[in-house]
């Protein structure tokens, strides 16, 4: 099978536009949430979430297409086009014929929906936007990425709530591997910052409904109540590792093996044993052909939730058995709040970013650990470490359960073969 480089990534999410704003934002534990400008929370349990401020969608895409596309077609541009740059590759080049494109959402163009939905019920339908099902539809953020950077390879999206784009990264690992497409861009982008969204999971118990826009969101923390919703887009460019030697790229690492198995229990809570959470995790190790001793980094999934982070932690220590004790075990959501469908690409290339720079980044509201996160190694100021290993977990409503395991260096091949 063909190895999978990465070899570009590129995001737009709460601390930043760049890569570079990115990791130094991280570095600095700055917290992306504020109280919520997008809409007037007036009446609304939660007033706080991660938005993403300063966005021109002008800067990426034609004035004409800025005012058509929904919210989250822009960030996914905007993250895909950083990607592109990112990765060196030749934007008119002969290699788009084939290149794929599955960059993912949990919800889709919900904004462009909620409006609609309010001029249907003031003007009545003749006044509905003929523009309302392209925007709105979840799979269109791999259309429009197509289309703006002519991308004819297989095209299409995965959909699995907030496992959405590391599925979508691992589809497009898989075809990669099996000689489908030398080149993908895959990822995820969400733009949800609205009122239905945001009352309908309050409403849930989902969200933290903390006022506090700097402790709202604290992950394995005794006192965490929840999620802050954010937005973000994050893309990566993978690539057959034979062909990007050829061209001379940059690496950043590979993508050498994953898991993803369904927790048949519920509809929105984990399985509290976390049982097929940590058989995903199993499994990506499996295919990578590393020990839990080899992993340096877990990139959590860890929402704030009270079920939610506990689950996960447990789910840990059946994967990584003792080794769950030593190695770093880190919550970027304290910092980005949560992308939903986004969450894990935008995760994995703060993940990628960090193991360039050589530190993992604090969780600044990790003021008490839960009782059976004591002795575990969850930093909560930002510490130097070589980190080229990292085990990203990432789940969703229904059930969804996906790992993924990257490696810096080409210590690994698939299914343990020694390169």
């Amino acid at each position: 099978m063909n190895r999978v480089a990465v070899t570009g990534v590129g995001s737009i999410n709460p601390l930043g536009k760049t890569s570079s704003e990115f990791v130094e934002n991280l570095k600095k534990m700055k917290t992306g949430t504020g109280y919520i400008t997008q809409f007037d929370s007036t009446g609304h349990k939660v007033k706080v979430a991660a938005e993403i401020k300063d966005f021109d969608p002008c800067e990426y895409i034609d004035k004409k297409s800025a005012r058509r596309y929904d919210r989250v077609l822009q960030l996914a541009v905007a993250a895909a086009k950083n990607a592109l740059k990112d990765s060196g590759l030749e934007p008119q080049g002969v290699w788009r014929d084939n290149a794929a494109v599955l960059v993912a959402s949990g919800i889709g163009g919900f904004k462009t929906l909620y409006r609609e939905f309010g001029v249907m019920e003031k003007k009545g339908p003749k006044a509905v936007s003929p523009y309302l099902i392209p925007m709105m539809i979840a799979d269109m953020p791999s259309g429009i990425v197509s289309m703006e950077l002519g991308l004819k390879g297989p095209n299409f999206s995965t959909m699995s709530a907030c496992a959405s784009s590391l599925h979508a990264i691992i589809i497009s690992s898989m075809m990669i591997m099996h000689g489908y497409t030398d080149i993908a861009f895959a990822g995820g982008a969400e733009a949800t910052i609205d009122p239905l969204p945001v009352a309908a999971f309050a409403n849930m118990t989902a969200l933290s409904q903390s006022e506090d826009p700097l402790t709202a969101c604290r992950p394995f923390d005794r006192k965490r109540d929840g999620f802050v919703m954010g937005e973000s887009s994050g893309v990566v460019v993978l690539e057959n590792y034979e062909h990007a030697v050829k061209r001379g790229a940059k690496i950043y690492g590979f993508i050498n093996g994953f898991g993803m198995t369904g927790d048949a229990y519920h509809l929105s809570a984990t399985d509290p044993e976390g049982i097929q959470a940590a058989r995903a995790m199993k499994l990506a190790m499996e295919m990578s052909g590393i020990s839990p001793e080899d992993i340096d980094l877990v990139s959590c999934h860890a929402t704030s939730t009270p079920v939610g982070d506990l689950s996960e932690i447990r789910a840990v220590k059946k994967a990584l058995g003792k080794s769950s004790e030593k190695v770093f075990i880190q919550a970027s959501k304290a910092l980005l709040g949560h992308g939903l469908g986004a969450a894990a690409a935008t995760e994995l290339i703060g993940a990628i970013l960090q193991a360039q720079e050589g530190f993992v980044h604090g969780m600044p509201n990790l003021m008490e650990p839960d009782d059976e996160f004591t002795g575990l190694n969850m930093p909560r100021q930002t510490v130097n470490a070589p980190i080229k290993v990292i085990l990203k977990n990432s789940f969703g409503f229904g059930g969804h359960n996906a790992a993924l395991v990257y490696t810096k260096d080409q210590d690994y091949g698939i299914k343990g073969e020694k390169n």
